[in-house]
């Protein structure tokens, strides 16, 4: 649909205060919490006990797909209930760290749930991560009893003994008991996921949750090198169910149509989910809001594009995203017109950097699809700005508006607030805003400041509240929305014997964004390769964070006055 000439028919200001007035489902009024006056969502559920039973009244429709595997929200509930108990039976109480390391499989939800209801944290790992930096995780965060999949404890196998707070461990998909006295199937639990509708129905746990209690800790990696520990409540993470269906409705009212009324006789809503859950994106993006309205989940096991084109067709999904490289792959594979993709309704995304050409080319392949953007932090709980359909169309390069309850301001480098236009450091508050990093009080002080997140990411306001993200001050890249510090990879390549200084730098490229490239010199009569090198970071990080291309500097690497490394000078090398 072409962008309408009268477009749009009412502001963004009108159509907020007609979406958040007194009586509405988007009303707005304001909490002090932790000692900051806040906007709020005043209907949103006070904590993820009631998302839960919200999805529970979905009963016996479809909630998750996975290969020939499928439940339904009645046998999910059933499913969390009893990893509630198990967890209850093994000593978990409020406030504990219950660990998941897991690829997206449906027992990825049932446990997510079965923490929160049991009082504990959901502390996400990243499933990529290597075994080192898995024991990391779970010695940072001090884990009770940790879920894992069959290859994150091939990974975790020889560090497990490192853990003395880590006192369970519940593997999933492993087809033979686990000679490890801390390690126990997860089936013997919950049954394999065909089976979960035959689970007895338990009781919820007895536990009191408060909206400002802790819910989940998402790692994200920082500047020190170790990934730092994002702390969110149930009010954060319950935050993230109003974001679609406010954008939704704002779209119809800056088109000049009315909001469309609940429709419970409306057909399923699907979405596949191709990113991993592990990430605030998966997590509070794409599926707590799926499950508030009943939606169903399809589930792979590795991104594969053709499989991603197949269960479009099949599960009649209609939408999917969750970073541009998942758009890109999918509309330029050469299967594209082998399948039936009208079911699509949206194909949003944010996490990284999208072109223009983007927008036209998914309105060109999918017309009835609304292309959408937004930008988030680990830190804001998943998206923070957003827009879709005319408003995305219109301007392509920006990330979009702040929700209602959401406050920007741009600060210049002396700490004064910018005018419109100003191009500063982009400061965000709100209620999906995380309360800090976990037992990390330096970082959270410089981070957080009087309920504002600094974001270190540069960026520009208009004069009707769009922003638009310009660079980043932060030392970082993203390779298909994956965050990668340049300090952590440094750092690793530092600990190889044979070099003596090292850079890692950004590498345009088409679908991902950006891949890490790096630069190194050696030390006088060493020898290494870049295979070498390659192979000995491998070791240490995850795939994704591995250069993809190392280059060798014959003398020190170029520096300022001040001594930081020029990456812009480098960055010309691999364009070269």
């Amino acid at each position: 649909m072409a962008v309408a000439n009268n477009f749009p028919v009412i502001s963004l200001a009108q159509a907020n205060a007609i979406l958040t007035r007194p009586g509405s489902t988007f009303e707005i009024e304001e909490r002090e919490i932790r000692g900051i006056r806040t906007r709020v969502w005043k209907n949103a559920p006070p904590t993820m006990r009631e998302v839960f039973l919200l999805a529970r009244a979905y009963g016996e429709r479809t909630f998750v797909v996975y290969r020939d595997e499928r439940a339904s929200y009645e046998a999910f509930a059933r499913a969390a209930l009893a990893i509630a108990e198990a967890l209850r039976r093994a000593g978990v109480g409020k406030g504990d760290r219950v660990a998941i390391a897991m690829r997206n499989v449906p027992e990825w939800p049932a446990v997510f749930f079965g923490c929160l209801l049991a009082g504990g944290v959901a502390t996400l790992l990243n499933a990529w991560w290597t075994g080192p930096e898995l024991e990391y995780g779970l010695l940072d965060s001090g884990a009770k009893v940790a879920f894992v999949d069959r290859e994150r404890l091939e990974r975790l196998s020889e560090h497990l003994h490192n853990c003395p707070a880590l006192e369970r461990v519940f593997v999933s998909r492993e087809g033979e008991e686990v000679a490890h006295p801390k390690v126990s199937r997860l089936e013997s639990v919950i049954g394999e996921v065909n089976s979960w509708p035959l689970l007895p129905d338990r009781p919820l746990p007895e536990v009191t949750l408060d909206a400002e209690d802790d819910a989940t800790i998402l790692y994200t990696s920082g500047t020190t090198g170790k990934p730092k520990g994002a702390v969110g409540t149930h009010r954060n993470s319950c935050s993230a169910l109003m974001p679609r269906p406010y954008s939704q409705a704002r779209n119809c009212l800056r088109r000049g149509e009315p909001v469309p009324a609940p429709d419970a006789a409306a057909p399923q809503k699907s979405s596949l989910l191709p990113i991993p859950l592990f990430h605030t994106t998966g997590c509070h993006a794409i599926m707590l809001p799926l499950i508030a309205a009943g939606g169903k989940l399809v589930l792979m096991h590795k991104w594969d594009p053709e499989l991603a084109l197949q269960l479009i067709e099949r599960e009649r999904i209609t939408s999917t995203g969750g970073v541009p490289t998942i758009a890109w792959q999918l509309l330029e594979h050469p299967a594209l017109e082998n399948y039936d993709l009208s079911s699509l309704e949206s194909v949003a995304y944010g996490g990284a950097p999208a072109a223009a050409e983007l927008v036209r080319k998914l309105k060109e392949k999918f017309p009835k699809s609304a292309p959408g953007f937004g930008w988030g932090m680990t830190e804001t709980s998943g998206a923070f700005t957003g827009h879709s359909e005319e408003d995305y169309e219109l301007r392509p390069d920006s990330s979009g508006p702040a929700l209602p309850v959401g406050e920007m301001k741009v600060l210049g480098e002396d700490g004064s607030e910018l005018p419109v236009g100003g191009v500063g450091e982009l400061w965000v508050k709100g209620p999906n805003v995380v309360r800090g990093y976990w037992r990390n009080p330096a970082a959270t002080a410089a981070t957080f400041v009087d309920g504002w997140l600094r974001t270190g990411d540069i960026a520009r306001l208009d004069e009707e509240g769009f922003c638009y993200i310009l660079d980043r001050t932060k030392d970082m890249l993203i390779r298909g929305g994956e965050n990668i510090y340049c300090i952590e990879v440094e750092n690793v390549l530092y600990e190889h014997p044979a070099v003596i200084d090292a850079a890692v730098v950004a590498i345009p490229h088409h679908s991902l964004g950006e891949e890490p490239g790096a630069v190194v010199t050696l030390k006088p009569g060493a020898r290494a390769s870049e295979d070498e090198l390659r192979a000995f970071a491998a070791e240490r990080i995850a795939a994704f964070k591995v250069p993809v291309r190392i280059l060798f500097a014959a003398d020190m690497l170029p520096r300022n006055p001040n001594g930081k490394i020029l990456k812009s000078e480098l960055k010309r090398l691999f364009i070269a």
